[in-house]
């Protein structure tokens, strides 16, 4: 398959069928994702976002590790954080209540679900932040302007003696932060 069929392929709105390919391992790249998202290529910084979201169709986990996949070649690269930020959001009504839609830096939009949930984790500053659990072991960090305007709308609910504040999104509730 060559690069432009490839590339036809993943603009359709479904993701490239990565599960399915089992190519052989071919090594690093010197492709770095750093903590705000940025993709960089040998040091420089990746200026095209087509060329972004192509590798982000491409992309997947496996045991704490990120490779770039296609049907001829799996290759290693280096992530410092989680490599999309989530840039915008909004709320849609659907039929189990309000939705909360996040859109990433490489424009996928995901309703926030038990197949999708927000989970707290730790940055790389060790701060317990929310993070878009996303396909193939990936995820999602808010940015700064999306966590405040978020966290303004969250709810306080005590659990298990701490405080937890809440967003419900298709009528599950999905802990924001922890205090």
């Amino acid at each position: 398959m060559d690069l432009a069929t490839l590339q036809q392929q993943l603009q359709q709105t479904d993701l490239a069928p990565v599960e399915s390919w089992d190519p052989p391992f071919c090594g690093d790249l010197p492709l770095h994702i750093d903590a705000d998202a940025n993709w960089f290529y040998q040091g420089s910084k990746i200026q095209r976002p087509a060329l972004v979201q192509l590798f982000a169709s491409v992309l997947l986990q496996q045991h704490g590790e990120y490779f770039l996949q296609t049907p001829v070649e799996k290759i290693r690269i280096t992530v410092a954080d989680a490599p999309f930020l989530v840039t915008d959001w909004c709320w849609l009504e659907t039929a189990t209540g309000p939705a909360l839609q996040l859109t990433t830096n490489v424009q996928q939009q995901v309703l926030v679900s038990p197949e999708y949930p927000l989970r707290l984790r730790a940055d790389p500053q060790q701060q317990c932040l929310p993070y878009l659990q996303l396909w193939r072991g990936l995820r999602a960090k808010l940015s700064r302007n999306v966590y405040y305007q978020l966290a303004a709308q969250a709810v306080p609910v005590s659990c298990n003696k701490k405080q937890h504040y809440q967003l419900k999104s298709a009528g599950y509730p999905f802990s924001f932060a922890i205090v």
